[in-house]
Protein backbone atom coordinates (compact mmCIF):
# COMPACT_ATOMS: atom_id res chain seq x y z
CA UNK A 1 0.00 0.00 0.00
CA UNK A 2 1.35 3.38 -0.97
CA UNK A 3 0.71 6.42 1.23
CA UNK A 4 0.88 9.96 -0.08
CA UNK A 5 2.38 11.88 2.82
CA UNK A 6 1.21 15.27 1.53
CA UNK A 7 -2.38 14.08 1.07
CA UNK A 8 -2.31 12.51 4.53
CA UNK A 9 -1.04 15.77 6.07
CA UNK A 10 -3.74 17.78 4.28
CA UNK A 11 -6.45 15.37 5.49
CA UNK A 12 -5.14 15.61 9.08
CA UNK A 13 -5.09 19.41 8.92
CA UNK A 14 -8.64 19.52 7.52
CA UNK A 15 -9.80 17.21 10.32
CA UNK A 16 -8.11 19.38 12.96
CA UNK A 17 -9.53 22.63 11.57
CA UNK A 18 -13.05 21.19 11.37
CA UNK A 19 -12.90 19.97 14.97
CA UNK A 20 -11.30 23.16 16.31
CA UNK A 21 -13.94 25.31 14.56
CA UNK A 22 -16.60 23.84 16.85
CA UNK A 23 -14.82 25.39 19.85
CA UNK A 24 -15.54 28.91 18.56
CA UNK A 25 -19.31 28.64 18.90
CA UNK A 26 -21.16 30.68 21.55
CA UNK A 27 -21.88 27.61 23.67
CA UNK A 28 -18.34 26.20 23.43
CA UNK A 29 -18.21 25.57 27.17
CA UNK A 30 -20.96 22.97 26.78
CA UNK A 31 -18.99 19.81 26.01
CA UNK A 32 -21.92 17.41 25.78
CA UNK A 33 -22.47 15.85 22.38
CA UNK A 34 -25.82 15.66 20.66
CA UNK A 35 -25.14 11.90 20.39
CA UNK A 36 -25.11 9.47 23.29
CA UNK A 37 -21.95 7.48 22.75
CA UNK A 38 -19.55 5.38 24.78
CA UNK A 39 -15.84 6.03 25.22
CA UNK A 40 -13.77 2.86 25.46
CA UNK A 41 -10.11 2.72 26.44
CA UNK A 42 -8.26 0.29 24.17
CA UNK A 43 -5.02 -0.11 26.12
CA UNK A 44 -3.69 -2.79 23.76
CA UNK A 45 -3.65 -0.33 20.85
CA UNK A 46 -3.15 2.85 22.91
CA UNK A 47 -6.33 4.74 22.08
CA UNK A 48 -9.66 5.89 23.36
CA UNK A 49 -12.52 5.15 20.98
CA UNK A 50 -15.88 6.92 20.82
CA UNK A 51 -18.43 4.31 19.82
CA UNK A 52 -22.03 4.67 18.77
CA UNK A 53 -23.41 1.15 18.84
CA UNK A 54 -20.88 -1.00 17.00
CA UNK A 55 -19.41 1.94 15.06
CA UNK A 56 -16.26 3.85 15.97
CA UNK A 57 -17.12 7.51 15.43
CA UNK A 58 -14.00 9.04 16.99
CA UNK A 59 -10.51 8.10 18.14
CA UNK A 60 -7.90 9.71 20.38
CA UNK A 61 -4.63 7.73 20.29
CA UNK A 62 -2.10 8.03 23.10
CA UNK A 63 1.20 6.69 24.38
CA UNK A 64 2.50 6.39 27.93
CA UNK A 65 5.95 7.99 28.19
CA UNK A 66 7.73 8.49 31.49
CA UNK A 67 4.47 8.08 33.39
CA UNK A 68 2.75 10.79 31.31
CA UNK A 69 -0.09 10.31 28.85
CA UNK A 70 0.97 11.71 25.47
CA UNK A 71 -2.16 12.67 23.52
CA UNK A 72 -1.34 12.28 19.84
CA UNK A 73 -4.34 13.20 17.69
CA UNK A 74 -8.12 13.41 17.61
CA UNK A 75 -10.17 12.08 14.72
CA UNK A 76 -13.95 12.17 14.33
CA UNK A 77 -15.94 10.67 11.46
CA UNK A 78 -17.17 13.38 9.05
CA UNK A 79 -20.81 12.55 9.75
CA UNK A 80 -20.42 13.44 13.45
CA UNK A 81 -18.11 16.46 13.35
CA UNK A 82 -20.63 19.21 14.09
CA UNK A 83 -22.20 17.34 16.99
CA UNK A 84 -19.60 17.97 19.73
CA UNK A 85 -18.24 14.44 19.55
CA UNK A 86 -14.65 15.76 19.71
CA UNK A 87 -15.35 18.02 22.69
CA UNK A 88 -17.07 15.29 24.66
CA UNK A 89 -14.44 12.68 23.72
CA UNK A 90 -11.58 14.97 24.80
CA UNK A 91 -13.41 15.99 27.98
CA UNK A 92 -14.12 12.41 28.99
CA UNK A 93 -10.54 11.33 28.25
CA UNK A 94 -9.11 14.24 30.27
CA UNK A 95 -11.44 13.44 33.18
CA UNK A 96 -10.28 9.82 33.13
CA UNK A 97 -6.64 10.93 33.09
CA UNK A 98 -7.30 13.31 35.99
CA UNK A 99 -8.80 10.43 38.01
CA UNK A 100 -5.65 8.36 37.33
CA UNK A 101 -3.42 11.12 38.74
CA UNK A 102 -1.29 11.28 35.59
CA UNK A 103 -0.11 14.37 33.70
CA UNK A 104 -0.41 14.88 29.95
CA UNK A 105 1.81 15.91 27.07
CA UNK A 106 -0.27 17.41 24.27
CA UNK A 107 0.78 16.84 20.66
CA UNK A 108 -2.78 17.04 19.33
CA UNK A 109 -3.84 20.59 18.37
CA UNK A 110 -7.50 19.70 18.96
CA UNK A 111 -6.78 18.78 22.59
CA UNK A 112 -4.70 21.98 22.96
CA UNK A 113 -7.56 24.13 21.67
CA UNK A 114 -10.03 22.30 23.89
CA UNK A 115 -7.90 23.05 26.96
CA UNK A 116 -7.51 26.70 25.87
CA UNK A 117 -11.31 26.96 25.90
CA UNK A 118 -11.65 24.92 29.11
CA UNK A 119 -8.84 26.12 31.41
CA UNK A 120 -9.95 23.86 34.25
CA UNK A 121 -7.81 21.20 32.50
CA UNK A 122 -4.59 23.29 32.41
CA UNK A 123 -3.31 21.62 35.58
CA UNK A 124 -3.12 18.29 33.73
CA UNK A 125 -0.39 19.54 31.37
CA UNK A 126 3.08 18.38 32.39
CA UNK A 127 5.13 21.50 33.07
CA UNK A 128 8.42 19.97 31.90
CA UNK A 129 7.01 18.19 28.82
CA UNK A 130 3.88 20.13 27.78
CA UNK A 131 4.07 19.12 24.10
CA UNK A 132 3.83 21.11 20.89
CA UNK A 133 0.01 21.29 20.99
CA UNK A 134 -0.36 22.32 24.63
CA UNK A 135 -0.57 26.07 24.22
CA UNK A 136 -2.18 27.19 20.95
CA UNK A 137 -0.76 30.33 19.36
CA UNK A 138 -4.13 32.06 19.29
CA UNK A 139 -6.04 32.90 22.42
CA UNK A 140 -9.60 31.70 22.97
CA UNK A 141 -12.30 34.36 22.72
CA UNK A 142 -13.11 36.15 25.99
Amino acid sequence: MRINIEDDAVAREENNLALIATFDTPDASDVASTWEFDVLKDEEHGRWIATLGADAIGVLPYRIVGGRVVLLATWVNHAYRNNRVATELVSRVLNEIRESGKKITVLCPVVGEFIAHNPEYLDLIDKIHPGSGAYPKRQPPS
